[in-house]
């Protein structure tokens, strides 16, 4: 109950009770709740500029902004372990595809370059997460120049590997004179005896004694670079060119099989066994060239004889007999 106040009446010389008048009270009452609205509004803008008290809206950014980071923890896991795998196929492609092509390995220092120039993560500076952010961009950067580095060593490599094959099959490596039509291996390659003038001189190729018309087969795959008897002492002969600077003769045929610029695989018959040009008898004179070098056939027979068939015709080819051209 509020207390009853007085004043005292000079005129009446007695105490009157104090009453406010409905405007003062009034006034008095909208005072207060303007002064009270006031502090309840410093009271919330305090509070929520605060850690105190959080709206709806922000909850809802906080709970997002735990997963955002939850996810970019879980993608730098990811890249580690892709880190992983793709280290191991750098190892691979350094120490194993590469070597076996005969190519360079991929310096580390390429592989891991960094990124010059000015800072390329400026703008994500300055946030309550930034390390987490630029740390995780750094990674992606530098995993997707490394993917790059080896998507484009893996293209040489599929490049080479397409280059060995051909290689492989282009390289003469079979006897041009099978071994059930062979009579024998009559002259091998280096000094020999001429069966005409009977001077020792150099013999650039093997002679294979068959009868006439036993087939001769291309020792690698190729293009018949000629098919003519232009040549002196060949008589009629093939040439054929197997790219990578292997060229193979094929001397003294009785007829042809083939023509100029035809393509040819390893194993095809391309002409016959003959006694054309300087021939002393029915033989097939057949030579290897590298690079304009003549070198010697027998290093090359590895796709059909034996060890013994090898062992034997290497001892017929190291004999120092008279040759048949």
């Amino acid at each position: 109950m509020s207390k009853v106040k007085y004043y005292y009446d000079a005129d009446t010389l007695s105490y009157r009770e104090i009453s406010d008048k409905k405007t003062t009270r009034f006034k008095k009452a909208v005072l207060f709740l303007l002064a009270s609205f006031l502090f309840g509004m410093m009271g919330l803008l305090f509070l929520l500029n605060t850690s105190i008290v959080n709206t709806p809206k922000e909850l809802s950014l906080s709970r997002e902004l735990k997963n955002l980071s939850f996810q970019f923890e879980q993608l730098n896991k990811k890249m580690d372990e892709a880190t992983a795998v793709l280290a191991n196929v750098e190892n691979r492609d350094n120490t194993i595809y590469r070597v076996y092509f005969e190519a360079n390995p991929i310096p580390e220092s390429q592989r891991k370059a960094g990124f010059g120039g000015l800072n390329r993560y400026k703008a994500l500076e300055g946030y309550a997460h930034s390390n987490l952010i630029i740390n995780t961009a750094k990674k992606l950067d530098i995993l997707q120049k490394q993917l790059v580095v080896q998507s484009k060593s893996l293209d040489e490599i599929s490049s080479l590997a397409s280059e060995k094959e051909a290689l492989l099959a282009a390289i003469p490596s079979i006897q041009p004179i099978s071994n059930q039509d062979l009579t024998r291996m009559a002259s091998g390659f280096g000094w020999r005896s001429d069966p005409f003038n009977k001077v020792r001189k150099k013999h650039w190729g093997m002679d294979f004694t068959a009868p006439r018309g036993t087939p001769v087969y291309a020792t690698g795959n190729g293009r018949i670079l000629r098919a003519d008897q232009r040549a002196t002492g060949f008589g009629k002969h093939i040439r054929i060119d197997h790219g990578f600077g292997y060229v193979t003769i094929y001397a003294h045929l009785s007829q042809y099989n083939v023509r100029r610029g035809q393509k040819i695989k390893r194993g095809d018959i391309i002409g016959f066994v003959g006694s054309t040009g300087r021939s002393q008898a029915p033989h097939l004179h057949y030579e290897v060239w590298k690079d304009k070098k003549k070198i010697n056939p027998i290093n090359f027979y590895t796709g059909t004889l034996s060890p013994a068939e090898f062992e034997n015709l290497l001892r017929f080819a190291n004999q120092e007999n008279q040759s048949l051209d």
